[in-house]
């Protein structure tokens, strides 16, 4: 009898063995090598990085690793991706100009990232771009703006940031502008014109007719709605998550997925670990008033400002979220709107802290093994991975050029 356990055991130890060292030896992927290899034949792309500002610092080098932050050349290139948008963001301003004058000082840093790493970086400004600069072994570069504040009520500022490379506008940030309501970030802002004024209806008709895709991450329900009414193209959420499992005004609700859907978008799921797990929802959204305290006491400090919402946000349990949370939204967002409507908007840079599992860009393949463990098949992930933003970014381009 005991002869007989031994010989089962010793049979338990090959199959094991086989399973996880020798499967590639008989022509069976692992589940990582197979992982391994659809990420690096898939196009993988971020819809919204906040790491922008960095390329304007003296001492900050893009080309070293660095162990702060959640992005630069080395750890992009080990994440195996193809593609990026970087934001074009800053604050509330007085109209002044100084949004405008921001975003080209902000947009030409891209420029002359991509000039300073000609081997590495190509810029990109269509769908055909990324996949040549995929073929060539470069990273595209793209560039979002995001609020529709920053073109300061003017069409001509939107026309020539579009010529600068701007591919998507976020309508609003985390505040209303005079033609667009916004949802806020840490609790709903009161809404100003019921959606969009016949102005914003207008400035999504320029979008349209240039080629930049409408985003609507940020905005308020109503604004969603007259925003996928309006468009002739479809539109995206360059960085939201979702209503069902996290309960924020950042996030959208399943009948506007279904709208997405309908309309023809995507939506890029956000990593932030406050607006995909509901406990930290909760942790933030009461911290709300503190918030608003420190947003008035530092208006005209924006660094500091910075600094203190970062340290006020610190207080929450930010370890505690996993990167299968991401995936439950990716997952959620198949089930109620399709394969075709969802992609990945991580927000690295811009949020205080990402899951565990993905804790930078360098961990993206994470989202890749776990959709394969959960039974996707090798097409839905390279959509979710790029494929869907793409399709959207050919459909923008085909509705601008009258097809």
């Amino acid at each position: 009898m005991k002869s007989i356990c031994r010989v089962n055991l010793s049979l338990c130890i090959a199959v094991l063995a086989f399973g996880t060292i020798g499967a590639s030896a008989f022509g069976q992927e692992s589940l990582r090598e197979r992982a391994d290899r659809i990420h690096r034949e898939a196009f993988v792309l971020d819809t919204h990085s906040d790491t922008t500002p960095k390329f304007e610092e003296l001492d900050w080098d893009f080309s070293v690793r660095h162990e702060e932050g959640h992005m630069d050349l080395p750890r992009l290139r080990e994440g195996m991706f193809d593609a990026v948008f970087w934001s074009i963001y800053m604050g509330r301003t007085e109209g002044d100009g100084t949004a405008i004058k921001t975003a080209v000082r902000r947009m030409d840093s891209v420029h002359e990232l991509v000039r300073k790493y000609p081997d590495d970086l190509l810029l990109a400004t269509t769908a055909e771009d990324i996949r040549r600069a995929s073929k060539e072994g470069k990273i595209a570069c793209l560039m979002g703006i995001e609020g529709g504040h920053i073109i300061e009520n003017e069409l001509a500022a939107l026309r020539t940031l579009f010529r600068l490379g701007a591919r998507y506008m976020t309508l609003t940030h985390s505040f209303n502008t005079p033609w667009a309501d916004a949802s806020g970030v840490g609790g709903s802002v009161a809404g100003e014109h019921g959606g969009l004024t016949a102005y914003g209806e207008e400035i999504i008709a320029e979008m349209n007719r240039l080629g930049m895709m409408v985003d609507i991450s940020h905005v308020a329900d109503d604004t969603f709605w007259d925003a996928v009414r309006v468009s002739t193209a479809p539109v995206i959420a360059s960085h939201s998550s979702v209503r069902a499992l996290a309960d924020h005004p950042r996030n959208m609700s399943d009948e506007m997925l279904k709208a997405l859907a309908k309309n023809g978008g995507v939506i890029q799921i956000n990593f932030y670990n406050a607006y995909i797990d509901q406990v930290l929802v909760e942790q933030q959204m009461a911290l709300q008033p503190r918030i608003a305290e420190a947003t008035e006491k530092f208006k005209d400090k924006p660094q500091l400002l910075w600094q203190e919402r970062r340290r006020i946000y610190s207080e929450m349990d930010m370890a505690r979220t996993n990167g299968s949370v991401v995936v439950d939204h990716i997952e959620h967002v198949i089930k109620v709107a399709g394969a075709d409507h969802v992609g990945l908007g991580a927000d690295f840079d811009g949020v205080p802290a990402t899951p565990n599992g993905l804790e930078d860009c360098s961990k993206i393949i994470y989202i890749t093994e776990e959709l394969l463990r959960r039974g996707h098949s090798e097409e839905t992930v390279k959509k979710v991975l790029g494929g869907n933003l793409l399709r959207v970014m050919e459909e923008v381009e085909r509705v601008a050029a009258g097809e």
